[in-house]
């Protein structure tokens, strides 16, 4: 299926599909309204490609008054052309207007007693249409039409540019004209979805005919826009084959009148001792463009002078590889055909900077993700490829992450396109021993408190003093001991950092002058396998 090049045909195309769609969901007043907006859009459509093939059709008689050889062919082809799409439109004409009247008041004549407040009164009938065009075999026979005017259309074009006259103008060869051909056929908008186009979108996965996937129970209001769709892509086929028979008159050709040197560097950057590689060319405009032509760079329009060159700037705000996604439109002022192209651009971005670091400082902890910043200057960041020998490396964003399980040493190693593999050593240390506080308060090791304030802790816990790292520690156990003034002490053993049953009972029993020891305390960081004993804590009861 060939894309619509022009903007409003594919607009109308696509409010079609979208139309349809809701007609299946709801048959409400609004869409049938919608659907009668867009037949009037084809019929305007309609009108606007006609006129286009009215206007170059002039401009050929006027471009044949002074090339008497070539007008037999192209003012033959141009009646020949003009007959078949007329027939075709004539013919869909009636089809509609039968639909009408026999929704209506089915006299045989189209008149206003057909129409209600100015449309149709069958809106929503779809009996007529499925009588007439599936069941009586209306719709197949405009199916072959379509086809046979395709067809034609190609056939009478190959005519007018096999003639001899015009080949010896245009110095057509014959694989020129097979080409040019072969090309029309592609493009052509007389478009018939196929039988396996047709099977794939049904639900049930039938065999359905052209007419019956188009036409079958579908009422008048959706039907009368299919029609006129039709009917426009034969106007719009009409004024296409216009312009290329008006192309071999010459009056459509444009005139290059300015060249200027075009070079495309395969890397926006090299560095000392490297090959700088580009593609040149000689880029060639018109300044009949001009007003009919753009170029936009990553969805911005860049204005494009009578020179043929536009001025695009942007502010670098990330560090990197930056792209560019170029797309060039380009619509003939004569023809009104119209060309897009697309490519891409890439640049890389870098920063003046300085780096310092404390080698002593290369330290990795076992345990927690520990950040590593790589760049090598001069070198596109594609090309960089960084590994760890005695860790795992993963990259997070920009930033590489670095994770150890064991203590030692590990390398970074990076390496890049023209640049030779660097190790970078670093210690690999276990995470430093936690301190144990009660409860929420940082205790230091114990000290004096009262027995309210005691009692409504709920066990140790264990934080890490001064580590910048996101990491947490457990408790993994402790000895509890009460020991109570003129009285034996009391111990009880803790499993994990909040108090159990046992030791719950203990600290609610605290009274003025007793003394709480914490000992045997260890507990676990990220990366540890065994646990680790820390500082005793003994705490005064006031």
């Amino acid at each position: 299926m060939s894309i619509p090049k022009e903007p409003r045909q594919l607009m109308i195309n696509l409010m079609y599909l979208v139309l349809t769609a809701l007609l299946v969901l709801n048959v409400s007043a609004e869409v049938m309204n919608a659907f009668f907006d867009l037949d009037n859009s084809f019929k305007k459509s309609m009108l606007i490609a006609n006129e286009d093939a009215n206007n170059t059709h002039r401009t050929i008689k006027k471009a044949l008054s002074s090339k008497k050889k070539l007008a037999p062919a192209i003012n033959n082809g141009i009646e020949k052309m003009n007959y078949k799409i007329d027939s075709l439109v004539d013919y869909i004409t009636a089809i509609q207007n039968q639909l009408i009247d026999d929704t209506g008041n089915r006299n045989g004549v189209l008149d206003e007693e057909d129409y209600i407040k100015g449309k149709p009164r069958g809106t929503k009938n779809k009996d007529v249409s499925n009588r007439l065009l599936v069941n009586n075999g209306e719709g197949e026979h405009i199916k072959a039409q379509i086809f046979k005017l395709k067809s034609d259309l190609v056939q009478i074009y190959q005519e007018v540019i096999s003639d001899p006259e015009i080949k010896k103008a245009k110095t057509y060869k014959e694989e020129d004209i097979e080409e040019i051909i072969k090309s029309l056929t592609y493009n052509l908008p007389l478009y018939i979805e196929s039988e396996e186009e047709i099977q794939s979108k049904s639900k049930d996965g039938k065999r359905l005919t052209w007419s019956q996937y188009k036409f079958q129970h579908m009422p008048l209001a959706a039907v009368l826009p299919i029609l006129s769709k039709l009917q426009n892509d034969a106007e719009t086929s009409r004024s296409m084959i216009m312009s290329k028979l008006a192309s071999l008159t010459g009056g459509n050709n444009i005139k290059l009148n300015n060249f200027f040197p075009v070079i495309v560097p395969e890397k926006g950057y090299v560095i000392d001792g490297e090959l700088f590689k580009a593609r040149v060319t000689i880029g060639a405009y018109s300044n009949e463009f001009a007003k009919t032509s753009s170029i936009y760079v990553n969805g911005k329009e860049v204005k494009i002078g009578a020179d043929g060159w536009g001025d695009y700037t942007e502010t670098a705000s990330s560090m990197g590889p930056q792209k560019l996604n170029l797309q060039a439109k380009v619509l003939n002022p004569h023809s009104r055909e119209r060309f897009e192209e697309f490519d891409e651009f890439e640049y890389e971005v870098g920063s003046r900077s300085s780096a310092v670091s404390a080698t002593k400082m290369n330290l990795f902890y076992v345990g927690v993700k520990n950040p590593v910043d790589v760049s090598v200057a001069g070198v596109n960041s594609n090309s960089v490829r960084v590994k760890c020998e005695g860790c795992h490396l993963s990259k997070e964003g920009n930033q590489y992450i670095a994770t150890a399980t064991k203590p030692g040493k590990a390398k970074v190693i990076v390496s890049a396109e023209d640049f030779p593999a660097t190790a970078y050593e670093f210690r690999v240390k276990r995470i430093p021993d936690p301190l144990a506080k009660l409860g929420d308060g940082l205790n230091k090791g114990g000290g004096s408190m009262g027995n309210g304030e005691f009692r409504v802790h709920q066990g140790l816990d264990a934080y890490l003093k001064d580590f910048e790292f996101d990491a947490r520690c457990s408790i993994v156990g402790y000895m509890l001991t009460r020991h109570k003034k003129n009285d034996d002490p009391v111990s009880v053993k803790n499993p994990g950092g909040p108090f159990n049953d046992k030791s719950k009972r203990l600290v609610d029993q605290a009274r003025s002058g007793d003394h709480y020891y914490f000992d045997d305390i260890y507990a676990k960081c990220p990366g540890d396998t065994n646990g680790r004993k820390l500082p005793n804590m003994v705490f005064k009861i006031r």
